[in-house]
């Protein structure tokens, strides 16, 4: 049973379990060009969506700074990127509109952002959360673990120690198999969800389901993807943060599209 979109509130329903449709690499190109494309028409939703982001890692950059643990701010831009996609939500709804025809406007985007409060991607914002949690609790588990007889308090000491050391290079080690894994799970359960449950009617563990059976139809596109949007925001990250403004806006048009293409219109 379907019905159609009523207002900026309504959204349309859709079959228990969408249906999946395979990527790809091709289709990656194409995505990224249509993102550029929608980052092209409506800059000032972009720019304000990625500046939201970038002002959100300056300001946990020097909290860090300010509460004397600088050293973390190399895991945290490493973890930041975890929850990006939910971050890129008003920049979905502003492609979907692009792609509809409709009529774009702030009341209209940042109204159907704020409904989302009601919905289920409120739980897969705590899905986000928990898991960028635990990535920062098992930083803190191999720094005791591993570099516990090193000294440092200052940013450059502990960049210092990590490249240079045995101890630096086995935390290293260590700790990006460990983000991997929690990235790959992250992505797999987020790339498709969350713009699946701003577009339908459909609860949270369908969504999820739905998108890890995209990367398991596709998995070298889809995985592909995932490393390059990780690899494009932590490089936008360097420079204070500042190149997410735009990195992050194309990438999440592109997603967007991604969406389109992997999964079947109801």
């Amino acid at each position: 049973m379907t019905a159609k979109r009523k207002s900026d509130g309504a959204v349309a329903r859709s079959p228990a379990m969408p249906q999946v449709n395979r990527i790809a690499f091709g289709d990656l190109a194409e995505v990224l060009r249509a993102g550029l494309s929608d980052f092209a028409r409506a800059p000032q939703y972009g720019l304000f969506f990625g500046g939201v982001y970038a002002a959100g890692g300056i300001i946990i950059a020097l909290s860090l700074t300010i509460w004397k643990i600088p050293w973390m701010i190399y895991p945290v831009a490493i973890g930041f990127p975890l929850i990006g996609p939910f971050v890129a939500v008003g920049l979905y709804e502003v492609s979907r509109r692009i792609g509809a025809g409709r009529p774009l406007d702030w009341r209209g985007v940042l109204g159907v952002i704020w409904l989302q409060r009601q919905r289920e991607l409120g739980w897969m914002a705590f899905v986000m959360l928990f898991v960028f949690w635990v990535w920062m609790y098992q930083v803190r588990l191999l720094v005791a673990l591993i570099l516990s007889r090193m000294s440092f308090s200052t940013f450059d000491r502990f960049i210092e120690i990590v490249f240079t050391t045995p101890q630096g290079w086995i935390f290293l080690a260590v700790g990006h198999v460990v983000g991997g894994a929690l990235a790959l799970v992250l992505f797999s359960v987020t790339v498709i969800s969350i713009p699946l449950l701003l577009d339908r009617e459909a609860d949270f563990v369908t969504a999820m389901i739905t998108s890890v059976k995209t990367v398991l139809a596709s998995p070298a596109p889809m995985i592909s993807w995932g490393i390059f949007v990780t690899l494009a925001v932590i490089a936008a990250s360097v420079p204070l943060f500042v190149g997410l403004v735009v990195v992050l806006p194309v990438l999440g048009h592109a997603t967007w599209h991604l969406y389109r293409k992997a999964i079947q219109a109801p």
